[in-house]
C-alpha cells in the first residue's frame, strides 16, 4: 500500500514538462497579440494623440503675438472742418534671444511626450501580456478540471453498479457525487474565469477579437546572477528615462525664465495727419518686466531640484524592485524545478483509480491520494504563472 501511495505521488500527471522543468513550446502568438494591441488599442491611441497635440502647443507657443492696428480721427471743438488723423500699426515681441531659448525647450518638451508615449505603452502591453499569461494559466487548469471531472463520472458510475451489487454503501456513493459536483462546479467558476479574460483581452486589443486557443508562454533563460543583467535593466528603465528628460526640460524652464525678465520690445509703423499734412514715421518701445514674472526663477528652480530628487527616488526604486523580482523568479523556479523532479511520467490517475477498483485502497485513501495530486498540479501551474510574471516585469522595458 505504502508503495503504491509513493509512485501515485511521484507520477504526478503533467504532460507538458520535462524532467528538468525547461519550458520548450514555441513563442510567437503573444508577441503577435501584443503588437495586435499595440495597433488597436484606442486608450494609446488616444495617448498618442495627445501626445501629438501637446507637441502642437509647444509649437504655438513660441509663435508671434498678434499685431496691433489702432486708427484715430480728431476735430476741433471750434472748427469741425479742422482735424487729425492718427494710423498706428505695430508688432510687439519678446526680447529675441528668448524665442531661440523656447524652441530649444520645446524639442525637449516634444522628446519628453515621446518618453511618456512609451510609458503608456509599456503599462497596456504589460497589461496584455499578464492576461496572457492568466488565460494560458486557465486552460491549463481546464484541462486538469476536465481529467478530474472525467475520473468523478467514471467513479460515480462504478459506484452506482457497487451500490446496486451490494458492494458499496450509500455514504461512499454521496461521496463520488460530492467529488463529482465540486469538478463541476470548479470547472464551471473556471470558465467564467477564462472567458472574463478573454473579454478583458478584447478590449485592451481595441474590440478587436483575437484566438487565444494556441498561446503559450515564451521561453526564458534567466542568469543565475543578478549582475549579468543589472545594468541593462537599470539603463533600459523608462520611467527613469522619462525623469533624465524632465530634468532636461526642467534645466531649460530655469534658461527661459531667466530670459523673461529681458525687456519687450515693440517695432511699429505711425502716420499722422494735421489739416491734410501728413506725417510718416516709426513707433519704437519696449516694456520692464517687473511684475509679470515675479517668482518664476524662483518656481523654475523649485520644480527643478524636485525633478532630480524624484530621479534619485525612482533609480533607488527600480534597482531595489529589480532586485527583489530576481530573486523571486530564482525562488520561483526553484520551486518549479522541485515539482518537475517528481514528475516523472504522463499519469492520468489510472493507477489510483486500478488500486481503488481492486480493492487495494479505499474510497478515503483515494480521494486523499488525488487531492495531493491535483493539488501539486495546481501549484505548479499557479508557480509556472507567477514566475513569467515576475520575469515580465523585470524585462518590461523591452517590450
Amino acid at each position: 500500500m505504502r508503495k503504491i501511495k509513493i509512485v501515485l505521488y511521484l507520477v504526478i500527471c503533467f504532460g507538458n514538462i520535462s524532467a528538468s522543468g525547461q519550458i520548450t513550446r514555441e513563442t510567437g502568438s503573444i508577441n503577435e497579440l501584443l503588437r495586435s494591441v499595440e495597433t488597436h488599442n484606442t486608450e494609446l491611441k488616444a495617448f498618442s494623440q495627445r501626445m501629438q497635440a501637446q507637441k502642437t502647443e509647444n509649437k504655438l507657443s513660441n509663435n508671434l503675438p498678434d499685431p496691433t492696428v489702432s486708427y484715430s480721427h480728431l476735430w476741433g471743438a471750434d472748427n469741425s472742418s479742422e482735424t487729425i488723423g492718427e494710423l498706428i500699426v505695430s508688432q510687439s515681441m519678446d526680447f529675441p534671444t528668448l524665442y531661440h531659448t523656447r524652441r530649444q525647450l520645446n524639442r525637449q518638451k516634444n522628446v519628453m511626450a515621446d518618453h511618456e508615449y512609451q510609458l503608456k505603452r509599456r503599462e497596456i502591453l504589460l497589461k496584455a501580456q499578464e492576461i496572457c499569461f492568466d488565460i494560458i494559466l486557465l486552460r491549463e487548469e481546464q484541462l486538469l478540471l476536465k481529467e478530474r471531472h472525467q475520473n468523478a463520472s467514471e467513479l460515480a458510475i462504478l459506484y452506482q453498479q457497487r451500490i446496486e451489487s451490494g458492494d458499496a454503501n450509500v455514504i461512499e456513493l454521496n461521496k463520488v457525487k460530492l467529488e463529482l459536483l465540486n469538478a463541476k462546479t470548479e470547472a464551471s467558476i473556471n470558465e467564467t474565469n477564462l472567458k472574463k479574460k478573454e473579454e478583458e483581452l478584447i478590449i485592451l486589443n481595441g474590440n478587436t477579437p483575437f484566438q487565444t486557443e494556441q498561446l503559450t508562454y515564451p521561453a526564458i533563460v534567466l542568469p543565475t546572477d543578478y549582475a549579468e543583467i543589472k545594468d541593462d535593466v537599470l539603463n533600459g528603465e523608462l520611467a527613469l528615462a522619462a525623469l533624465e528628460q524632465e530634468s532636461r526640460v526642467g534645466h531649460n524652464l530655469l534658461k527661459v525664465a531667466q530670459e523673461s525678465w529681458l525687456p519687450k520690445l515693440e517695432i511699429g509703423y505711425r502716420r499722422n495727419t494735421e489739416s491734410g499734412a501728413p506725417f510718416n514715421g516709426f513707433v519704437v518701445g519696449f516694456s520692464v518686466p517687473l511684475f509679470e514674472n515675479k517668482g518664476k526663477v524662483k518656481m523654475a528652480r523649485q520644480q527643478l531640484l524636485s525633478t532630480e530628487l524624484s530621479k534619485e527616488q525612482v533609480k533607488s526604486e527600480t534597482s531595489y524592485n529589480a532586485l527583489q523580482n530576481f530573486r523571486e523568479a530564482q525562488k520561483t523556479k526553484l520551486l518549479m524545478d522541485e515539482y518537475a523532479s517528481l514528475f516523472k511520467e504522463h499519469s492520468d490517475l489510472l493507477i489510483l483509480k486500478e488500486a481503488l477498483k481492486s480493492g487495494q485502497i479505499s474510497l478515503i485513501e483515494y480521494f486523499s491520494e488525488a487531492a495531493i495530486i491535483y493539488q501539486s498540479q495546481l501549484n505548479y501551474l499557479q508557480l509556472e504563472n507567477k514566475y513569467h510574471k515576475t520575469v515580465a516585469n523585470l524585462f518590461k522595458n523591452k517590450l
